[in-house]
């Protein structure tokens, strides 16, 4: 996997210092979130992954809940809570 490390572009062209505090990787993996007692799932991919979170690519994520269980094949199932969403994708930090 090649980490991410490179600075970024802003939408007004001007580059800023990566501001995670952990080095994140590329991932192309099945992820899903169980939460409601196990009542409800989720299927997605893993995007990105660091030590202290991930980034999740789902078809709708309107039903995802604040807090759940990740499952990230080939890893353990880790609590996770929603810090940021989009349209398509959600980002969590590992709690």
């Amino acid at each position: 996997m090649i980490p991410i490390t490179d600075k970024s572009i802003g939408l007004d062209g001007r580059v800023f210092a990566e501001r995670r505090g952990t080095l994140r990787r590329r991932v192309l993996k099945g992820a899903r979130l169980v939460f409601g007692n196990r009542q409800c799932t989720l299927v997605g991919t893993a995007r990105d992954m660091s030590s202290a979170g991930a980034r999740i690519r789902f078809g709708d994520i309107c039903a995802v809940a604040e807090r759940f269980v990740l499952e990230i094949d080939g890893e353990a199932p880790r609590q996770a809570e929603v810090r940021w969403r989009s349209l398509t994708e959600v980002g969590v930090a590992f709690v």
